[in-house]
């Protein structure tokens, strides 16, 4: 099979870049249930334009191209061992082209591996069948909706919804439950992959196999067809809304299956997918290794998600430049769109963590932190950002607010919100959260003008500190320095519709 190599880095970069018919579809239906005018609206145009772009440019949709899961299938005979080396060849040189972030971190030292490859990675599953041709499908599913993933063991008690039974009932309490416990850090509007049964480990696997469905089908089984119609009409009342702004939209597929089970045990796992919803798949000539055909795709051209080839400005937007003063920080209040310009300096996880207990290379009073893992290149001594959109910054919490104090940071920028410990901080110090659109990849790194410099390599490009200059970059305040949080708003808002759900029996 001498073309297999490039026939899986073809549907590799596919995937990272060009969103299948049947998520297109989806997004559009999300768009024509909002209010353009909304910030949930708002948002779903930066996600039209973004898709655009991304396959226009043929860039990364989003910055996270997470951890690459292939399902594949193959006759008997076939040389799994040397397809699985070609993968790993190909994922290699995607993400030498930039087409994938490095994402893969050895779990004890902490080091990136640069390429995506390492024990575990990618995710390659095999299985024989009895045709004479081979089936290759690829998930790429990022850090901020896996983290979302979540498992129930049932019966059990949930926050507003009661007891979950041992019934498609329970499951039903559960699934809700995992849709309003992502709020927005799961890049809603976002779809479900669920399992029932199983043991803990078949039944997370078996929930990500539901995402290789197409989100428009429907299950061969009418209990479980019955059962995402519900979902996926109740869910759509909770108000989350795209990135967890509050609307009409917050899902736009769910999928579930059943596994035989324990006795003793009885798992809901739930797999969770972001907007980005990044799933090909090819056939593939045993004999050569050439693509046959193409899975997931419509005879008909891709949809164009938007309207515009630019967010169209109102008038009322903020144009800011850093750095910031305390009194223009004060002076913004939740639902202001603001419109950034100059230095700001892209830092996550282990940033932070090291910002802890070390002065900064560079000046950030009155600067603004961006949560973000870019996809970088670099050509000769100078770095340019094929991807840039912000990543969930909930996980900075145990940090954001000791490093507002400590550095005098004016403004944070992610996706998802943060907690009572960073509000208290902004409050204190004078700050705000500005959202960004999460996934929005290309879209954001064509504001970023320059890479003026970039320090500690060593933690690797997606945890490295960047420094940007940026031109009319679009946020939204979604917490600021009053005490003002959108993001609690709309997780108790949707608390109070997730309850009322409760009386509704399945």
């Amino acid at each position: 099979m001498q073309n297999f190599k490039e026939s899986m880095f073809r549907l590799i970069i596919e995937t990272s870049t060009n969103l299948p018919p049947d998520v297109r579809r989806a997004l559009k239906w999300a768009q024509e249930r909002e209010d353009a005018k909304s910030q949930s609206g708002f948002a779903l145009q930066t996600i039209a334009i973004n898709t655009d772009m991304a396959c226009d440019h043929s860039g990364p949709i989003c910055q996270d191209t997470g951890m690459p899961t292939f399902e594949i299938k193959t006759p008997v005979g076939a040389n799994q061992m040397v397809m699985r080396k070609q993968i790993e060849e190909a994922i290699v040189e995607a993400t030498k082209q930039g087409k994938l972030r490095p994402n893969t971190v050895d779990s004890l030292t902490g080091k990136n591996s640069g390429n995506n490859i390492g024990v575990g990675a990618p995710v390659v599953h095999f299985e024989q069948w009895e045709k004479d041709e081979i089936e290759v499908k690829l998930l790429l599913k990022g850090g901020g909706c896996e983290n979302k993933n979540i498992q129930y063991s049932v019966p059990c008690e949930l926050p507003n919804l009661g007891r979950a039974d041992r019934n498609l009932e329970g499951v039903r309490k559960c699934i809700l439950h995992a849709v309003w416990q992502a709020q927005g850090q799961g890049c809603s509007v976002g779809a479900v992959g669920v399992a029932v049964g199983g043991d803990r480990a078949s039944g997370y696997a078996f929930a990500k196999q539901q995402l290789f469905r197409v989100l428009d089908d429907i299950n061969p089984n009418p209990e479980l067809a019955k059962l995402e119609s519900t979902i996926l009409e109740q869910a759509n009342t909770l108000g989350i809304g795209t990135m967890g702004f509050g609307g009409r939209a917050t899902l736009i597929g769910c999928k579930i299956g059943a596994y035989h089970r324990l006795p003793a045990s009885f798992f809901v796992s739930v797999a969770y997918d972001c907007w980005a919803f990044r799933r090909l798949g090819v056939v593939i000539d045993a004999s050569n290794g050439t693509i046959k055909r193409w899975l997931y795709r419509d005879e008909t051209p891709a949809i164009r998600m938007a309207k515009e080839t630019a967010l169209p400005l109102t008038g009322r937007e903020i144009r800011l430049s850093t750095p910031l003063g305390e009194s223009q920080a004060r002076s913004l209040k939740v639902g202001d769109v603001v419109l950034l310009n100059g230095l700001m300096h892209m830092g996550r996880d282990v940033l932070h963590h090291h910002l802890m207990t070390h002065d900064s290379p560079v000046n950030l009073d009155g600067g603004i932190i961006y949560h973000c893992g870019p996809v970088a290149l670099k050509s000769g001594d100078k770095w340019t950002m094929n991807a840039a959109g912000p990543t969930t910054s909930i996980r900075e919490e145990p940090y954001q607010g000791d490093i507002i104090r400590k550095f005098r940071v004016r403004g944070v920028i992610g996706k998802g919100g943060m907690g009572a410990k960073t509000l208290a901080a902004m409050k204190e110090v004078g700050c705000v959260y500005f959202s960004a659109i999460g996934g929005a990849a290309q879209y954001y790194s064509e504001c970023i003008e320059e890479v003026e410099g970039m320090d500690f390599p060593e933690f690797g490009i997606p945890e490295a500190m960047w420094h940007v200059r940026v031109k009319d970059f679009p946020v939204i305040v979604t917490m600021d320095s009053h005490g003002n949080s959108l993001h609690a708003d709309v997780e108790n808002a949707s608390a109070v519709e997730l309850a009322k759900l409760a009386q509704q029996v399945f």
